[in-house]
């Protein structure tokens, strides 16, 4: 191993986040040769035994072959990074010894702090893996958590963009779309409403109308118009959102 030019294989199935996570090492650590990168547990396997790598930046979901069992071939041959939506992942990669963790969306103070601590360790043995297995392998699989929806693959135009949900003021349908509304401007997924109905946090999106769901955070008022219809106003944007009668019951101790 090569303390001046370490190597490193990407484990993401989320080819945008992925690709977001590649970019961000190429400009905090633009010495770090990114020697491969995976879109499932499989390639991810592969990879490891190819390029021997000194790094793994590994996705705790992926199909094929999960996180854990990547992870159970990884070690002690290389320091893992694990990338995870789930805080109850990462608390327990952290607490095991594991170099870091990285949550989704990726945060650049995050990753240049996971960097300083990868740049420590270089020097010594991979930390070893056998107890953070053991009790990630124990833990419900994230589908059965039901843990919030935390960022999107959206259409802006032609490009393909990666967006918090806390960047998303409302989600309202649009024939075959749902329609993102935006500080700056608009998105567009496919994914129907009453699927992120169940996926976000309902403390934070509340469904105003059958047809729009609205960050609370993103309310500025709530009024009725002339003809007694409540609406509301967001603190960013001329656009306006009517409650149906229905929903009204929201917004009566605000």
């Amino acid at each position: 191993m090569s303390l001046f030019s370490p190597t490193a294989v990407v484990a993401e199935d989320e080819a945008a986040l992925r690709g977001e996570l590649v970019e961000q090492l190429g400009k905090l650590w633009p010495e770090l040769s990114i020697v491969g990168e995976a879109a499932d547990g499989l390639e991810a396997l592969r990879l490891l035994d190819q390029h021997r790598p000194d790094i793994l930046f590994l996705d705790i979901e992926m199909p094929g072959a999960t996180g854990i069992d990547v992870a159970r071939q990884v070690n002690g041959r290389a320091h893992v990074v694990f990338v995870t939506a789930y805080d109850q992942y990462a608390i327990a990669a952290f607490d095991q010894g594991a170099v870091d963790y990285l949550l989704k969306p990726l945060a650049g103070a995050r990753l240049f702090t996971a960097i300083s601590r990868l740049k420590a360790r270089l020097g010594q043995a991979p930390a070893p893996l056998g107890g953070v297995i053991d009790q990630l392998a124990e833990r419900p699989a994230p589908s059965a958590a039901r843990a919030p929806l935390r960022w999107i693959n959206a259409s802006v135009g032609q490009t393909l963009r990666l967006i918090t949900v806390d960047e998303v003021l409302f989600f309202q349908s649009d024939n075959k779309y749902t329609r993102l509304g935006l500080k700056d401007g608009e998105a567009l997924i496919r994914k129907p409403l009453k699927e992120l109905i169940d996926e976000l946090d309902p403390q934070q999106f509340w469904q105003i109308h059958r047809s729009t769901l609205v960050n609370v955070n993103a309310i500025a008022s709530v009024s009725r118009d002339f003809r007694g219809r409540m609406q509301i106003k967001l603190k960013h944007g001329t656009e306006s959102l009517l409650v149906a009668e229905s929903c009204a019951h929201l917004f009566r101790q605000m």
